[in-house]
């Protein structure tokens, strides 16, 4: 079946609040996903010492000062 009404350009008025919200959410959640891409980014390469090494011959927990 084939919509009894194919007014495209009245269509276009009636959802125009939607489509700008559907782009507003698409833009935000781009937002979102640079930053944490960026956040990741930088923080994925520091170094971190443990306070406490394991031995690999032996097993025992080795301190580090």
């Amino acid at each position: 079946m084939s919509a009894p009404e194919t007014n495209v350009e009245k269509q276009k008025k009636q959802h125009k609040p939607a489509l700008m919200g559907i782009r507003g959410a698409v833009l935000f959640a781009l937002v979102l996903l640079l930053g944490l891409i960026g956040w990741v980014a930088s923080q994925g390469q520091t170094p971190v010492d443990p306070d406490v090494k394991i031995d690999g011959r032996t097993g025992d927990e080795v301190v580090v000062e």
